[in-house]
Order: C-alpha cells, then sequence, then structure tokens
C-alpha cells in the first residue's frame, strides 16, 4: 500500500470520528465547562478502533438495513468512552437479488447510501478502506453471536462465550488462523475467534466490547441478534440513524428522473424537496406528493409466506382504483416483484388509469445491480399522493419511514393492501418520526 494513500484514509477516518464527536458535544449545547472544583486530567490519546458486522445470510436487503441501525447506535455509544469507526460490510449474495446475469458481491455501500450523511451520525469506512488502513487482511477478534442452548422462557440480559450451538462457517488453518466467507474475500482471516451466547439490546454488548476485547478490529457475526431496545422506533435515536441513511444522489437522480417523466412529480410541486438530514424538521402534511398512487405489490415468495393476507390480482386493482377516485388521481405507479405476465395482467384492470413501472436499462442495472433498482422503486413510491403497500413488508416499511421523513400525512402512508376477504383489515403499525 502507497504511504500517500494510507495517510489519505487516515486522515478520513479521524475527520470523520471528530465529526461526530463535535456534534455530539454540540447536541449537549456545551463543548466544556471548567469551574473551581474541575479536577479534569488530560490522559494519552486512544488509539481507534474498528467495528466489523455481518448479517445471517437469509435476511434481506431492508432487514439487513435495520440490523445497520443497532449497531451504528452502539457504535455511538462506544464513542462516549473512546473512538471507534464502523466498518461497513459490503453487500452481496441475498436471496432476493435474483438477476442471474450481474456479478453481486464485494458491493460497496457508496453504491446504495451517501456516505457523507452516513458519517454524520457515526464514523464509518468501506471495508476495503479498512483493509488498507490495515495493511494486511487480518481481523483481531471475531465473536459470532447465537442464542442460548435450549433457548429461553423468560427474557433477561446477559451473555457468555460458550461452545457453538451449530456450524458456524469459520475454518480454524494450521497456523491457528480462522477463514470464513468474509463478504467474499478469501485472504481475509481472524486471529481470535469464539462464540457468545447473547440475549439483549444492542448496546448491553457495550462492556464486553470495552472492557473484554483488545484487538483494534472487533468482528460481530449474526448481529441480528442484536435488539432495538431503547433505540427502538419510539426513540429519536432510532430516528437519527434512520434519516442519515440518506440514498446515494445517482439513485436519487434516477428516480426523479422517471418521477418528472412520467408522473408529473417535482420535489418543488410536490413539496418533497431534499435537505440536510441533520437540519430537516418536518412536519405531518408538509408533504404534498406527486399525483398518483404509490404500491408495493408483493408476490413471488409472499404468496405462500403470507398466505391469506394478500390481494389476488384482481383485488389490488380494485382498491387502488377506489383510492384514484377518491384523491381524483389517473396515475398509478408499482414497485413489484412480480413476473411480467403478471404485471400485464394487473395493468389490465386499468381501463381509464395508466400504470407505471421503473424498467432500468442494462447499463443501470450493471452498475447499480439489483439492491440499487429496488431503491430507485422505493424513492419514486416514497413520493406518491398515497402510498399502500404489503403486509409485514420490510420493503414497505422503509417506504412509510421514508414518506414520514418527507412529511407526508400518517393517513396516506400507513395503509395496506388486504386481502380479498376482508375489505377492512387492520392497518400496518404507524411508527411515527421522533426527532
Amino acid at each position: 500500500m502507497e504511504t500517500k494513500e494510507a495517510w489519505h484514509l487516515t486522515l478520513v477516518v479521524f475527520i470523520c470520528w471528530l465529526a461526530v464527536f463535535v456534534r455530539a458535544d454540540a447536541e449537549d449545547d456545551i463543548a466544556f465547562s471548567a469551574g473551581e472544583s474541575d479536577t479534569t486530567k488530560f490522559g494519552q490519546a486512544k488509539s481507534v478502533r474498528y467495528l466489523l458486522y455481518d448479517v445471517n445470510p437469509g435476511e434481506g436487503f431492508n432487514l439487513r438495513r435495520d440490523v445497520y441501525m443497532r449497531v451504528t447506535n452502539l457504535v455511538k455509544e462506544l464513542n462516549k468512552e473512546e473512538p471507534w469507526v464502523l466498518v461497513l460490510p459490503p453487500w452481496g449474495r441475498l436471496y432476493h437479488w435474483k438477476s442471474p446475469d450481474l456479478e453481486q458481491i464485494k458491493i460497496p455501500w457508496s453504491t446504495f447510501f451517501d456516505l457523507p450523511s452516513l458519517r454524520e451520525h457515526v464514523p464509518v469506512i468501506e471495508f476495503e478502506e479498512y483493509l488498507k488502513l490495515r495493511g494486511e487482511p487480518v481481523i483481531d477478534e471475531v465473536y459470532y453471536l447465537q442464542g442460548f442452548k435450549g433457548g429461553w422462557t423468560k427474557w433477561e440480559e446477559k451473555m457468555n462465550i460458550t461452545e457453538c450451538n451449530e456450524g458456524t462457517g469459520f475454518v480454524q488453518d494450521e497456523e491457528g488462523n480462522w477463514y470464513s466467507w468474509f463478504f467474499g474475500y478469501e485472504e481475509v482471516y481472524a486471529k481470535k475467534f469464539a462464540c457468545l451466547s447473547y440475549m439483549g439490546h444492542a448496546t448491553f454488548i457495550k462492556p464486553f466490547l470495552l472492557k473484554n476485547t483488545t484487538g483494534s478490529s472487533v468482528y460481530l457475526g449474526r448481529t441480528e441478534k442484536l435488539t432495538h431496545g431503547f433505540y427502538g422506533e419510539h426513540s429519536s435515536q432510532y430516528w437519527s440513524a434512520r434519516r442519515s441513511m440518506v440514498f446515494a444522489k445517482h439513485l436519487r437522480n434516477i428516480g426523479d428522473e422517471f418521477r418528472r417523466e412520467n408522473l408529473d412529480s417535482t420535489d418543488p410541486d410536490d413539496k418533497t424537496e431534499l435537505e440536510d438530514w441533520t437540519k430537516m424538521k418536518r412536519n405531518h402534511g408538509d408533504a404534498l406528493g406527486g399525483p398518483y398512487v404509490g404500491v408495493h405489490l408483493r408476490r413471488r415468495d409472499y404468496l405462500y409466506a403470507r398466505e391469506g393476507n394478500l390481494p389476488s390480482l384482481k383485488g389490488a386493482a380494485k382498491q387502488i382504483k377506489k383510492i384514484l377516485k377518491k384523491y381524483n388521481l389517473q396515475k398509478v405507479f408499482v414497485a413489484t416483484d412480480a413476473p411480467s405476465e403478471e404485471f400485464e395482467e394487473f395493468k389490465n384492470y386499468f381501463k381509464k388509469s395508466k400504470v407505471y413501472r421503473f424498467v432500468p436499462s442494462k447499463e443501470i442495472k450493471e452498475k447499480y445491480k439489483d439492491g440499487g433498482v429496488a431503491i430507485i422503486d422505493q424513492w419514486i413510491a416514497a413520493h406518491a399522493r398515497y402510498f399502500i403497500g404489503s403486509y409485514e413488508s420490510t420493503f414497505s416499511f422503509r417506504i412509510q419511514e421514508e414518506r414520514e421523513i418527507l412529511g407526508f400525512d400518517p393517513d396516506t402512508t400507513f395503509n395496506r393492501l388486504c386481502p380479498d376477504n376482508d375489505s377492512d383489515c387492520e392497518k400496518p403499525s404507524i411508527w411515527k418520526i421522533v426527532h
């Protein structure tokens, strides 16, 4: 690694950490106060440590975004004691990314999200930046989170280093080094590995990381085991992490172009102009939205996984027509995993309205992958005058959160397509933004 590049990355890490540190002080309204009884002691500066993490391979894109929020608030807590930087796990090999013609591993977060916005919340770097900083493909300590053997009958926060309950995917070589998937980087290895039986909120592991680990880098596997706890959907901490997850500008631009050209939708007209998330504070009803209905129509595996809770294509069309009439709208945008023949059938139920679906060019798909296309879908759906989603879908949840950030009336956001035999089904939970 060139010395100049290493110096640059080190400077980036320092600036990221300093920016978050200064912001934390600003939020407390005071940076430093010296009084007559002040006994502040200044010690040697602590070295930056790195937290890496991963999630169960079977989890989807939008659940992983939720896990990121749990981990990022853990890192925020760690930084109250000593400097930690979150290393972003490269994206790849997700269940819902079905395109067989795409190489979808080692995808950096900058493909999907705006890194400067993430860094306004906690210091973050890409995995490849971490490898360059270390100068060798090594992780000091790995702790694989697992449930307690035999399950549990009472919820209580506890953790313990134990034998592994099942196969972990980690293998030790003759030299004592541990190898695993590590996001597709076969050369990466860990010096230390242990299974950690865990039950608790994300920040419950904070003392363990501070006092029971010594490596400059610590990797937590299966971090979906960490729950939100005090930083759940009703907390400002949850929403700070969520608001920092601004989509990459190149994806927003593609979505905005589609809105403008097909849906007569622009931010000035729709009152949905995006600002610096740290300063943006909208009231419910501030956003109008574009003159169309946004729909998330989940199909494929959901027809079996959520059998009895989804409408038929005809039933979905019937519900959407009522919304079009109520709001005097003529256009529908559909984000869906339905195969083309199902989508064409769905379109045919609308004789007086136009139905749109975003179809990426070959260039867009190759450059931004299935994940980028999904984000463009979410961005367009989030700007609709009215949104209706699918039952218990994290894809719909993330759109609803985006609309909360933009300032839509909750009545136009928290809606779901009902099954054909229950036209008055229960609405989704309403998680209102907290600043």
